[in-house]
């Protein structure tokens, strides 16, 4: 069953046992009401008799029995005795018995007495007069209150049923009211697919249990979305950042097997394949860094490097292995060697940067990249600009996301994983980065880093 049909047959089922008992409180009130106003009557009536009949010494029955009958409404079924001290029935005649002397006895050692026989309510009470001591008994059944409420029963038991049906129905639409962003969420849940992992459900404006946890389950689908996306790129990147270095190694070896060397050129060659794989070790243990939960231990491997060194290591690489041009330069303020310091983690922050140029050289056809670097007494800003086809405003906000290859050229390609990269290792280490693109002149990417 549903949580909207369990939570309207709860709510009906509760407030129909109130309402049942209310109605129930109500009708024995009610009942208890007109008994308790009969008793009274029938009270009076028992001490007009006494009255009537005790005091008025010098009227006779006949006459007495005339006026009792004319001004005296006649109840139904009713009775009255006057029993006089010997238990018999005085005044008027008792051929039919209707109360035993067990009874008289009792009333008039109680002195006043009401009780049912079935139907009939009956009232007691002990009279003291100067012929003697009397107890009269007077009794009828209440069919006006006995009418009435059998038609306030069915009154009831049809009002139960009407507002029963009314109960369920409007605790129905509460239900879906109440759980409707419930459906919205399990809707938007079953749009998300291995591909869409970027997609959040709705959380809406309200701070009630389901906007929580809908924004619990947000925070879930991007720990997913960033574990899924570390674990899919790792490979790739991998095989990205480990090309370089296998190609420097297996051109070193075709170059040193191409022809007979000597033994300082085969310790020449040699050294250039350790000086690879130790690179390659470098990069990685820095991947397996970053493939780490939410990116937090790449930043307990910092050690202080300058940042100009690795920025020309990179010019090196890009010359030697695909002929490009890295432009190095730097503004008046960075000359300082002490100024270009900055504590890292140079295997990371070396796949961000170089991620950065590799994106300008592709989507520039390998036009020339100039990388400008400044410093502050806090900061070291990198400005990487390109003479590409620049980015379409449409496209900003999808290009730090994962694979989301914005390109309009089959050349230009890719599997949307580098500036991804290159913004959350940049991002772990506490700086910023930000770009500013005119179409058809390029893009400008600004990386800024603490220096410590």
């Amino acid at each position: 069953m549903k949580i909207k049909n369990r939570l309207a047959l709860y709510f009906t089922l509760i407030s129909a046992t109130m309402l049942l008992g209310t109605l129930g409180a109500i009708y024995f009130t009610f009942i208890k009401f007109l008994e308790s106003d009969f008793y009274d009557r029938l009270n009076d009536r028992a001490y007009i008799t006494a009255r009537l009949y005790l005091e008025a010494d010098e009227i006779s029955s006949d006459s007495l029995n005339k006026v009792r009958n004319q001004y005296l409404e006649t109840l139904h079924n009713e009775v009255v005795r006057i029993y006089n001290m010997s238990n018999d029935a005085a005044f008027i005649g008792d051929d039919q018995r209707y109360w035993t002397s067990d009874v008289i006895n009792e009333v008039r050692q109680r002195k006043k007495l009401k009780f049912k026989e079935g139907q009939r309510q009956v009232v007691g009470i002990f009279y003291k007069d100067n012929q003697g001591d009397f107890v009269i008994l007077a009794s009828a059944i209440d069919q006006s209150t006995l009418k009435r409420t059998e038609k306030l029963r069915k009154i009831m038991v049809a009002f139960f049923f009407i507002i029963l049906a009314a109960l369920l129905l409007s605790s129905r639409w509460v239900a879906n009211r109440i759980l409707r962003p419930l459906d919205l969420f399990i809707d938007d849940v079953k749009k998300i697919k291995s591909s869409n992992l970027d997609y959040r459900v709705q959380e809406g404006k309200s701070k009630d249990e389901i906007g929580l946890l809908a924004q619990n389950f947000n925070n879930l689908m991007e720990h997913l979305e960033q574990a899924f996306a570390l674990q899919k790129t790792f490979v790739s990147n991998a095989s990205h950042e480990l090309r370089t270095p296998i190609t420097s190694i297996l051109m070193s070896a075709e170059i040193t097997l191409s022809q007979p060397r000597t033994e300082e050129y085969y310790k020449a060659a040699l050294n250039s394949v350790i000086d690879d794989i130790g690179k390659m070790d470098h990069i990685i243990n820095g991947l397996l860094n970053l493939a780490q939960s939410d990116l937090e231990i790449g930043t307990d491997k910092q050690q202080e490097i300058r940042i100009d060194e690795m920025i020309w290591d990179l010019q090196k690489e890009w010359k030697r292995l695909h002929n490009a041009e890295l432009i190095l330069g730097f503004a008046e303020t960075s000359q300082d060697q002490e100024s270009l310091l900055i504590k890292t983690n140079p295997v990371l922050l070396q796949i961000a940067i170089n991620n950065i140029i590799a994106n300008a050289f592709k989507f520039s056809d390998f036009k020339p990249v100039h990388c400008t670097i400044s410093a502050s007494a806090d900061f070291i800003n990198i400005h990487i600009m390109d003479q590409g086809t620049g980015i379409e405003p449409s496209n900003y906000e999808q290009i730090f996301k994962p694979f989301q290859s914005l390109y309009k050229h089959q050349q230009h390609k890719g599997n949307g994983l580098g500036l991804y990269m290159a913004h959350k290792i940049i991002h772990m280490l506490k700086g910023h980065i930000s770009f500013t693109s005119v179409i058809g002149k390029g893009t400008t990417f600004s990386v800024k880093l603490p220096k410590f």
